[in-house]
């Protein structure tokens, strides 16, 4: 089978995010914002904490979108103001619907901080359609023995959110999603039908793969063409991401971590932020999560 069923190559680039951890970004792209509802796409990792040391990344706010976060290794503390604190590990999902507005903090849990830890992982935000893009927040955690795993051509897939393979996500999300996570330990091989998903995307967290013929390397993602088979073979101790879905509705606007189909819904979050900040989070707009008191001010107040 002959790469005409691959759209685009994306490289991932290094993006620095402060206090010395970097990630590797994906989308968006300057050739391809979103894929299916998905539209930010980093992989973190693996990095190496040293005991004492962490991630902390302090409250900060969204609109708009939903953040999906899933490990291969390491721990995160997540909290946010609808109430929720809890700690991801690998295999598990955190889906955190910003709606109108939420606020969250990700940091390393006490434990895996004292001991050091090996942090790696992918986290998505997918836009939320206008019908639900000012609705309530709301988090929801999915433990990893919730979630559906197969085997796929010799390989092991764990089915994060949607359909696939005769397999469904207990994840609700209001719009067409198709994500998995695929482990090979051994050599793999499966076709992808054409009629998986409208769009789909391949990405290669480590490891090699060949997609439809072409070789791929850890951090590039294959976006494929819609309405064509694939065929996609994977290396021993590979891991790859299946993301894609529905075509969304009508383009998004992004603005730091505020995602809308109106600009006008990221200048009143952008001056909600900016006026909590100075009301000190109380009958403001945006509050933090409990414990918290640090917050990230816009990029321009920094």
């Amino acid at each position: 089978m002959s790469d005409d069923s691959i759209d685009l190559v994306i490289e991932s680039r290094r993006r620095d995010l402060g206090d010395g951890f970097h990630v590797r970004r994906i989308l968006p792209y300057h050739k391809r914002r979103m894929v299916g509802p998905f539209i930010f796409f980093d992989h973190f990792g693996p990095a190496q904490f040293a005991p004492g040391e962490g991630m902390d990344v302090r409250p900060h706010p969204h609109i708009g979108l939903a953040t999906v976060t899933y490990l291969f290794d390491g721990a995160i503390a997540h909290k946010d103001t609808v109430g929720s604190d809890i700690i991801i590990r690998p295999g598990a999902v955190n889906w955190m619907v910003a709606g109108n507005g939420i606020v969250h903090s990700e940091r390393t849990p006490p434990e895996e901080r004292a001991a050091g830890m090996t942090i790696h992982g992918i986290q998505t935000w997918v836009a939320l359609p206008k019908d639900y893009e000012t609705c309530d927040p709301s988090f929801t955690h999915h433990p990893s023995e919730s979630l559906p795993v197969f085997e796929l051509g010799g390989a092991t897939a764990r089915l994060l959110a949607g359909e696939a393979w005769g397999h469904r996500s207990p994840v609700e999300f209001p719009w067409g999603i198709w994500y998995l996570a695929v482990d090979a330990a051994a050599v793999a091989r499966f076709d992808i039908p054409a009629d998986a998903a409208e769009e789909r995307a391949i990405y290669v967290a480590s490891g090699a793969a060949t997609i439809s013929g072409r070789n791929f390397s850890e951090g590039n993602m294959a976006v494929l063409r819609p309405d064509c088979p694939v065929n996609v073979e994977m290396r021993p101790n590979t891991k790859i991401l299946l993301a894609g879905g529905q075509k969304m509705d009508g383009t998004r606007k992004m603005d730091w971590n505020l995602v809308a189909s109106d600009a006008a819904l990221i200048d009143e979050a952008r001056e909600g932020w900016r006026a909590s900040a100075k009301g000190g989070w109380t009958g403001t707009r945006f509050s933090l999560p409990d414990g918290e008191d640090e917050y990230i001010p816009l990029p321009e107040d920094r």
